[in-house]
C-alpha cells in the first residue's frame, strides 16, 4: 500500500508539473498578417543558435506551407551571415497559431504563437514543452513595458522566462 500511495503521488506531482500542463496560444492568427520579417528580441538559448547576432526569421506564404527564412551573423555583428531555410505547416486550418516548422527532413518541430500584438507587431513563439521560447518584433528594439507584459504573461504559462538572453540587434540600430 506505502509503495502505491508514493506512486499514485509521483503520478500526481508529475502531472502538476507546468511543463505538462495546456498551454494557452494567440487567438485568431491571420498568417497573412503574421508573414514578413520579425527581429529576434530575446530567446532561450538553443544550441542551433550559438553564437548569433542580429538574428531575423522572415516568412512568406506559399499554397500549402509558409517559408522560412532564419538568419544571423556568427560571432558578432560583422561576423559571415548564417542562412536557415525552412518551411512551416499548419495541421489544422481552424488554428493556425500551432505551426510545425521543418528545417531537416524528416523532422519537424513545434512553432506555438503564443502571444500576438493587436498590429502584429510583436509576437512570442515557443514550444508546448516550454524548452524554446522567442519574443519577437518587427524592429529591432521594443519598449521596454511591452517586454515586461508579454513576460508575465509567459511566466503565467509556465515559461522560465529567467532563462531568456537578450539579443544583441545593433547592427539595425
Amino acid at each position: 500500500m506505502k509503495n502505491f500511495v508514493l506512486f499514485i503521488s509521483i503520478i500526481f506531482l508529475a502531472a502538476c508539473n507546468k511543463k505538462n500542463l495546456s498551454l494557452e496560444t494567440a487567438d485568431n492568427v491571420n498568417l497573412e498578417k503574421y508573414v514578413g520579417r520579425w527581429y529576434e528580441i530575446a530567446s532561450i538559448p538553443q544550441k542551433f543558435q550559438e553564437g548569433c547576432h542580429c538574428t531575423t526569421a522572415e516568412y512568406e506564404l506559399k499554397d500549402d506551407y509558409v517559408k522560412v527564412i532564419n538568419s544571423c551573423t556568427q560571432g558578432g555583428v560583422d561576423g559571415e551571415l548564417d542562412v536557415a531555410e525552412g518551411k512551416a505547416f499548419i495541421p489544422d486550418e481552424n488554428d493556425k497559431s500551432r505551426l510545425k516548422v521543418q528545417f531537416f527532413w524528416p523532422f519537424k518541430g513545434d512553432y506555438w504563437i503564443l502571444e500576438l500584438g493587436d498590429n502584429y507587431e510583436y509576437a512570442a513563439v515557443g514550444s508546448p514543452d516550454r524548452e524554446s521560447l522567442w519574443i519577437l518584433s518587427r524592429t529591432p528594439i521594443m519598449d521596454e513595458q511591452t517586454y515586461k507584459t508579454i513576460l508575465k504573461s509567459l511566466k503565467v504559462k509556465g515559461f522560465p522566462t529567467e532563462e531568456l538572453n537578450m539579443t544583441d540587434q545593433s547592427c539595425y540600430i
